[in-house]
C-alpha cells in the first residue's frame, strides 16, 4: 500500500488539511442505514446479534461474506448515486455516515497518514524508510472530517491482504482516537504478519531463542526474515549469521551507539559502551560480550530506581522490561513484542547456569560472568546478539 507517513508518537489526528490534501473527491450517498453484520444465522422475528464495532482481515474466516455483503449495500447506494463500483478494485475504501444518514464513500481518495516511531531524528519534508520505522502506532485521514457523531468503516489492502475496522455504533460517540489506532494496529499486523506467525509459532520461536535470535528492533525485515526462514528450513545458521554481522559496519554501529547515548540509562556508560562497540568493529567478540552482557542488569536497575526509588532482584527488572515496553508501545502486540521479549531474556540472555556443570556460552549472562563460558562460543554473532540485547533494551526503557 503506497501512502505519505506521518513519523510520530502521538496518535491523535492532525487537523485536516494541515498535512495534504486529498487525491480527489468522495462519492456521496444518501439515506444511509448500515449498522453492522449478524453474527449467526436468525429467523425472521428472532432476536439477532448484530456487531456494530470491530475488526476483521482476510485471515478471519468470516472476512469475506462480511465484506461480500458490505460490498453488495455499498455497490447499489453508488448505483442510486448514479456510480458503479466494485470495491475489491480499490486499496482504501472509507465510508463516513453522517448523524442524517448521508455518507461520503472515499474510494483512494482520501489522503493518508500513518503515525510511526522511528529510530532516527527527522525533519519535516526527509524521506523516511522501511528500516526507520519502530512502529506503526495509527492510520489517520487528516483532510477528512471525522466527528464523534459519525459512524465509519475503513477497508484497506496490505500486500496481499485486506483489513476492515468499522464501528458503526448507534448508541455511542465515536472515538475518533481509537478508531485510528485500530486502523494502525491492523495494519501492523498485515504488514508484518510473518513476524507475528514466526513469535505464535513455538517450534520456530523456541529455535530461534536457542540459536540466540530474535525479531529485535533493529533487524525487523527482511534480515530477520532470513534467520527465521533458515531455522524454519532446518540447515546451519552460520551463513546467515555472517551475512548479518557483514551488514554492521561502522556506520551502522556508530549510530546504534549515538542512539545509546541519548538514552538516560545508557549515557553514564558512555565509556563502558564505547569500547564494545570498538571491539566489534575490531572482530574482537569476547571484549564486546563480557562488556555488554555484563551491563545490561545494572541498566535495566537504573531504570527501574528512577522510576520506583528502590532497587529489586533480576525477576523482578526482567518484569519492569515487558511493562515499559507495553506502556511506551502503547499495547502487548506491537513490534516491540515485550511478551516474547521477555521469554527471550529468561531463556536465552539469562538463562539458568549451573556452575558446577558443563561449560555455557558466551550468549548467557551467567555463563560469562562466572567465567564459565566455552572459548569457541565468543562468537561474532553472540557480539551482536548482546549488541542488539541492549539496543532493545533502550527502546523499551526511554
Amino acid at each position: 500500500m503506497s501512502e505519505p507517513s506521518q513519523t510520530s508518537e502521538n496518535p491523535a489526528s492532525p487537523k485536516p488539511g494541515d498535512l495534504v490534501g486529498n487525491l480527489g473527491k468522495p462519492i456521496r450517498l444518501t439515506n444511509v442505514e448500515l449498522a453492522g453484520y449478524s453474527t449467526q444465522d436468525t429467523k425472521a422475528g428472532e432476536n439477532a446479534e448484530v456487531r456494530v464495532k470491530g475488526e476483521l482481515t482476510t485471515l478471519d474466516p468470516i472476512f469475506h461474506r462480511v465484506v461480500g455483503r458490505f460490498q453488495g449495500y455499498l455497490q447499489a447506494k453508488a448505483h442510486e448515486a448514479g456510480r458503479a463500483i466494485r470495491l475489491a478494485r480499490h486499496n482504501i475504501t472509507l465510508l463516513v455516515i453522517r448523524p442524517d444518514k448521508t455518507a461520503e464513500l472515499w474510494l483512494d481518495t482520501a489522503a493518508i497518514a500513518l503515525q510511526m516511531m522511528v529510530k532516527r531524528d527527522v525533519e519535516a519534508g526527509q524521506a523516511v524508510f522501511q528500516k526507520d520505522i519502530v512502529d506503526i502506532r495509527a492510520m489517520c485521514f487528516p483532510a477528512v472530517q471525522i466527528g464523534a457523531e459519525d459512524r465509519v468503516l475503513c477497508l484497506f489492502r496490505e500486500g496481499w491482504h485486506f483489513g476492515l475496522v468499522y464501528n458503526l455504533s448507534p448508541d455511542e460517540p465515536l472515538d475518533v482516537e481509537a478508531f485510528q489506532i485500530t486502523l494502525g494496529s491492523v495494519l501492523r499486523r498485515l504488514r508484518y504478519w510473518e513476524l507475528y506467525d514466526t513469535v505464535a509459532n513455538i517450534e520456530r520461536f523456541n529455535g530461534l531463542v536457542a540459536a540466540g535470535w530474535f525479531p529485535f528492533i533493529e533487524i525487523i525485515g527482511d534480515e530477520f526474515y532470513e534467520l527465521s526462514d533458515t531455522i524454519r528450513a532446518g540447515f546451519d545458521l552460520e551463513q546467515a549469521e555472517a551475512k548479518l554481522v557483514s551488514k554492521f559496519d561502522e556506520a551502522r554501529l556508530k549510530h546504534i551507539l549515538e542512539r545509546w547515548l541519548v538514552r538516560p540509562h545508557l549515557a553514564p556508560r558512555k565509556q563502558i559502551l564505547e569500547p564494545a562497540i570498538t571491539s566489534f568493529l575490531a572482530k574482537k567478540p569476547v571484549a564486546t560480550i563480557k562488556i555488554v552482557l555484563t551491563e545490561i542488569e545494572g541498566v535495566l536497575a537504573d531504570a527501574y530506581q528512577a522510576k520506583n526509588g528502590k532497587r529489586v532482584k533480576l525477576k523482578e527488572l526482567l518484569e519492569f522490561a515487558a511493562q515499559e515496553a507495553t506502556a511506551k508501545s502503547g499495547a502487548s502486540d506491537t513490534l516491540f513484542l515485550p511478551e516474547a521479549f521477555g521469554q527471550y531474556l529468561n531463556g536465552y540472555t539469562f538463562a539458568n547456569f549451573d556452575p558446577a556443570g558443563p561449560p555455557g556460552n558466551a550468549g548467557s549472562r551467567h555463563a560469562v560472568g562466572h567465567g564459565a563460558a566455552a572459548a569457541e562460543s565468543y562468537t561474532m554473532s553472540r557480539a551482536l546478539q548482546a549488541i542488539l540485547t541492549l539496543d532493545q533494551l533502550g527502546f523499551y526503557t526511554a
